[in-house]
């Protein structure tokens, strides 16, 4: 028997379809073993036939790896095609290079303990589960949409075990690993160790005994991050996508694809159903899905939203309000939950005498101070000490400008020193274990503050929590993207489900700006109100969901050659509104330009650029200049 493989050389080869012998056992989707001359090389088998092509020569196969669903090899070079990557790219999504088994294999990973089933489903709940259960014999696509706590999960875990029932595998994908523990934890409960967990915080030997468990059919039911969209699972029936709204389903490296829109299509490709979920669903998935509304939280009301306008408050980053509410937990019990999307101690350091702020040499970003007494940039790692003198005049009048998560723990040290501080941001969770700790320590306190960047508003489920507080909500709305309102809406938002699921709860919200459009509909929690404004707004500017988006940044070491390159790429592409090119901040020492297209037909776009740059390449080469195209890119 022949077969036509794509081979899986290195990430950096460039895919070309070849013939070789194959031994009959093996079909379509199987990754095999390649000898060609003195090279070994690994491929996977995409179509098998009874003759070679005229003036191919077969060459033969050594051996089966492993076997893959054919639909998942439809699927990467589906992955390939729209999000302009190379087949081989897309393919290790898949068929991923797996450590050989040298022991036992090791134990699935625990999550936190779980909750009981509860013993009736509200009637919004029954609904949505017989949709999705009808859904499973056809397959679909459906938006789970209710306010934090009103049930999302539990309409998940009953859907999957409809899966179950009926023979079917699922996947459930969360945003971040940091939510992984939990949600893990209420599906360990239910379903025992029939769970995999799959996502890039696994070791290999980890990684490989999953999949393992997965294809043999031991565990049926996945849950990982947005790599967990590429899981091996027998007839898969169900994929539950949650807090599908997250912008870390789109991954930033090549292949640069979006879990969201691959799960959509794996769905379609196996005649799954793919439900998304979340208490603040993105416009696109508002505007195109069928919607299963859950309503409001359950067992208690949303919690009241305070708005304080940081134009008449003395204290920052803490102000009187929120130090009164601080205040009645450390006398009365409790927990809190601060949000501050900065890390380090503040922001910049400034020079009062010449109103310079010290920069990165490499990067076109301001340097953050952090509690090691040393400046770091927050983009390619370079730090150093804290001057004595401004470098620039010599002056010793520095100032701290702004604050971060370290200022703020300091901050509540000083104030309201009973309370217990638990910092969760990239600078904590770094270390191994770290994030389980903290999470697992704010579940047990009492009278204790979690203080975080964004991932402390994602998803989390703390009892006794009866403050969420935005510390600044202008951080986001200052961006130069259109999606930034939008973002703000859902942090603010997602904060506030935090508090009072058990309790009565309350939300503050600090901002320079009261009356921003996202923040008066977080105030009363109108998600449908927001979603209609936001929507209108995109379809007079042309944005998603009623047009594609395509970003191509470009960069170089001189400093007109990105934007040059652009300039030409932008005379050979039509049928597209285009926008730019446009000078973006230098990162690691690369200037950099973007060129944004709006479009109707995203992939021909794409293919266009790729084969502008393909023939380009040579030049671009010579010039020390690369770029990338970005399809439904998350940020502009």
């Amino acid at each position: 028997m022949l077969a036509s493989v794509y081979p899986l050389v290195s990430s950096r080869s460039v895919a070309r379809r070849f013939t070789y012998e194959v031994p009959a056992r093996v079909g379509k989707g199987a990754v095999v073993s390649i000898r060609f001359g003195r090279s070994a090389a690994r491929g996977v088998v995409v179509e098998t036939g009874a003759a070679a092509p005229e003036g191919v020569e077969p060459a033969p196969i050594e051996g089966v790896l492993y076997q893959l669903p054919p639909a998942l090899v439809d699927l990467a070079l589906w992955v390939a095609d729209y999000y302009g990557s190379t087949p081989a790219r897309a393919l290790e999504l898949v068929a991923p290079k797996l450590r050989a088994r040298r022991g036992e294999r090791r134990p699935a990973a625990e999550g936190m303990p779980g909750e009981a089933e509860p013993a009736n489903l509200t009637p919004p709940q029954e609904q949505a589960v017989a949709r999705i259960v009808d859904a499973l014999e056809n397959g679909g696509h459906l938006l789970l949409a209710g306010a934090t706590g009103s049930g999302k999960t539990e309409v998940y875990l009953q859907a999957c075990a409809a899966a179950l029932e009926r023979r079917k595998g699922a996947i459930v994908l969360v945003p971040e690993i940091a939510l992984t523990p939990q949600t893990l934890g209420r599906f360990q409960a239910r379903f025992g160790d029939r769970i995999a967990v799959l996502h890039s915080g696994l070791t290999d030997a980890e990684r490989r005994d999953e999949r393992e468990r997965i294809v043999a059919g031991e565990a049926p039911v996945v849950v990982g991050a947005r790599s967990a969209v590429f899981a091996p699972v027998p007839d898969l029936g169900l994929i539950c996508i949650d807090e599908e709204h997250d912008a870390s389903y789109k991954q930033e490296s090549d292949p640069r694809y979006d879990a969201r829109t691959v799960a959509a299509k794996r769905a379609a490709l196996e005649g799954a159903v793919a439900v998304y979920g979340s208490a603040t669903p993105r416009p696109e998935s508002w505007e195109r899905l069928e919607r299963l509304e859950l309503g409001e939280r359950l067992g208690a009301p949303m919690p009241s939203v305070k708005v304080v306008d940081l134009r008449h408050e003395a204290g920052y980053p803490l102000s009187a309000p929120l130090l009164a509410e601080l205040g009645r937990i450390s006398e009365e019990g409790g927990k809190a939950i601060l949000l501050l999307n900065r890390r380090g101690l503040a922001p910049a350091i400034h020079c009062r005498a010449c109103g310079v702020s010290r920069r990165c040499g490499l990067c076109d970003v301001a340097l953050t101070l952090h509690g090691d007494a040393r400046l770091h940039c927050h983009h390619c790692g370079f730090s150093e000490a804290v001057p004595a003198a401004c470098p620039e005049c010599g002056s010793s009048e520095l100032a701290r400008i702004g604050a971060g998560t370290q200022k703020l723990e300091s901050e509540l040290a000083k104030h309201v020193p009973e309370l217990q501080r638990i910092r969760l941001d990239a600078d904590t969770a770094s270390k191994p274990g770290a994030l389980r700790e903290a999470l697992d320590a704010f579940a047990a306190t009492d009278r204790a503050v979690l203080v975080g960047t964004q991932m402390v508003a994602k998803g989390h489920h703390f009892p006794g929590v009866s403050l969420a507080a935005v510390v600044d909500a202008d951080t986001g709305l200052a961006l130069p993207d259109f999606r930034a309102e939008e973002r703000t809406f859902q942090l603010v938002t997602q904060l506030a489900g935090r508090s009072g699921r058990d309790a009565p709860g309350k939300v503050i919200v600090q901002t320079f700006q009261p009356d921003a459009t996202p923040l008066r509909y977080a105030a009363r929690h109108d998600v449908a109100g927001f979603l209609a404004e936001e929507l209108a707004r995109r379809r007079e500017l042309g944005y998603p969901p009623f047009r594609h988006l395509i970003s191509i940044v470009a960069s170089g070491t001189e400093p007109e050659a990105p934007e040059r390159l652009l300039r030409e790429l932008r005379g050979e592409l039509s049928d597209a509104d285009l926008l730019g090119p446009a000078p973006l901040l230098r990162l690691r020492g690369r200037h950099r330009a973007q060129l944004v297209a709006k479009t109707d037909a995203p992939r021909a776009l794409a293919t266009a650029a790729g084969r502008v740059l393909a023939a380009a390449a040579p030049a671009m080469r010579r010039a020390g200049v690369n770029a990338v195209v970005d399809v439904d890119p998350q940020s502009v």
